[in-house]
């Protein structure tokens, strides 16, 4: 091989001292950079928010399937607005953003910076909506929300400010909210599915429900620490919203009525540390190709003599991937050894590799590697393309499957206290009989330092043993 190179090799860290591995691969990786001057708030950098674009893209797509439209809504809410629904206030006073001044001149009335925006959307709904014909109305934003969160932040778990999608809608009655509550989950499904990611649909109790709703329902999943991720939560607001908001309409027999509201936001912070946290190893980040900025790597492998028979061979691999429509990175930096290499793009989570040295270029093959497994693979040119589709899908699958008994492997049930208690202390997600009594949940708190995160939603669960 030729001379000497630069290294960008440092030390790995093993994903077992998850914290540690974490920072540091959202760092390496270029991900989120924490080191923002404002507590909570942290910058998404170039590999990372192209990963949350493709992932907001699937949500958007699968939204306005639903109909929802897309909208764009004022980051700013005057105060009467939010005060008008005393259970929401209740559950977001603590957590808000003030705007009191314009320069040096106090305002007249205060503004806060949006903790969800139900309280900014909802006079809007009242100026839209007149007759049944105006209904449903669906819309979605991709937005940044504040809040100010007191427990210790966490870059992409828990922000003070952070990147979401909310859905609201308003509908004639009951029944076509439960309708959209259920299209709604359906959409959330399918983006979580697509990254392979495993979950819980919870019920939540209604002492932990959204502030103002009927019943919500979240989307849990369990993360390496021994904590659960709420990557997204679905609300039938029923008609709490729409009185507070006087948001009426004219019936088929022309009388006023009374519309109902839901919501729905995933966050796609939380949704991202899902997919890093779960999928990833020692190495750094393992992206399911759907969601990974580059999906192929190719690196040359230079030997002095030999080098511009394997880079015109590495680029002409390029130009017959790019042209498959595969996002594709051709390293041809020289500056550093195919092992620095190696190590930079399996950080970055790149689910294919392609090695090419002289040997590939004189026999017209590839030789490919695959990031979540490293097992390598000799194909001939004619087949290459077909073969990266090919490792693609065997990609997410193996994902997908083991994520899914990840999950299966954290849930146990326990029937007493001592061992709910040994469950917990080895973090385990455990299933419990519970009479439903708040008292009840937060004596289990004190005593075990679990929450109640709810009852099944996705299937029906009985209770059963003593």
């Amino acid at each position: 091989m030729t001379g000497n190179k630069s290294s960008v090799k440092k030390e790995l860290i093993a994903k077992e001292n998850f914290s540690e591995w974490y920072d540091n691969v959202l760092l390496e990786a270029k991900v989120v950079d924490d080191r923002y001057p404002v507590k909570g708030f942290s910058v998404y950098t170039g590999w990372g928010m192209s990963i949350a674009k493709r992932i907001i893209a699937m949500l958007e797509e699968k939204l306005e399937e639903n109909g929802n439209e897309p909208m764009q809504f004022p980051v700013v809410i005057p105060e009467d607005s939010f005060q008008k629904e005393e259970d929401h206030i209740e559950g977001f006073s603590g957590e808000v953003f003030w705007i009191t001044h314009a320069g040096n001149n106090e305002l007249e009335r205060r503004l806060l910076l949006r903790p969800t925006s139900e309280t900014a959307i909802y006079p809007m709904f009242k100026l839209w909506m007149r007759s049944h014909q105006d209904l449903p109305l669906r819309m979605h934003q991709t937005c940044n929300v504040y809040r100010y969160e007191t427990k210790a932040t966490r870059p992409l778990y828990r922000g003070r400010e952070f990147l979401w999608n909310e859905g609201h809608t308003a509908h004639v009655n009951y029944e076509d909210a439960e309708a959209e509550v259920k299209a709604a989950i359906v959409a959330y499904r399918s983006v979580y599915d697509r990254l392979g990611l495993s979950y819980i649909m919870m019920k939540r109790p209604e002492f932990d429900k959204f502030a103002g709703a009927d019943y919500s329902v979240a989307f849990d999943t369990w993360n390496p620490d021994g904590k659960v991720n709420q990557i997204g939560t679905v609300h039938q607001l029923g008609y709490n919203f729409a009185k507070a908001f006087n948001l009426t309409f004219e019936d088929t027999n022309g009388e006023q009525a009374t519309a109902t509201n839901t919501c729905y936001g995933m966050g796609f912070g939380r949704t991202l540390a899902a997919t890093i946290s779960h999928h990833g190893d020692d190495h750094g980040l393992v992206l399911p190709p759907e969601v990974a900025p580059k999906q192929v790597v190719i690196v040359p492998i230079l030997f002095k003599g030999k080098e511009k028979i394997a880079e015109e061979y590495a680029r002409e691999l390029y130009e017959l991937i790019k042209a498959a429509g595969i996002r594709v990175k051709l390293d041809d930096d020289n500056r550093f050894n195919p092992g620095d290499k190696y190590y930079t793009w399996e950080m970055y989570g790149v689910p294919v590799r392609i090695e090419v040295g002289p040997r590939e270029a004189q026999n017209k093959k590839a030789t490919l590697v695959r990031r979540d497994t490293f097992e390598k693979v000799q194909v001939d040119e004619a087949g290459l393309v077909d073969k990266i589709k090919e490792l693609f899908v065997s990609i997410f699958e193996n994902l997908r499957d083991k994520d899914k008994a990840k999950l299966e492997s954290l849930i146990a049930d326990a029937y007493d206290l001592d061992q709910l208690k040994s469950y917990m202390d080895a973090r385990m997600i455990v299933r419990v009989n519970w009479c439903g009594d708040p008292d009840c949940a937060f004596n289990l708190k004190e005593v075990v330092s679990g929450e109640i995160r709810g009852t099944r939603w996705d299937i029906e669960e009985k209770p059963t043993g003593n």
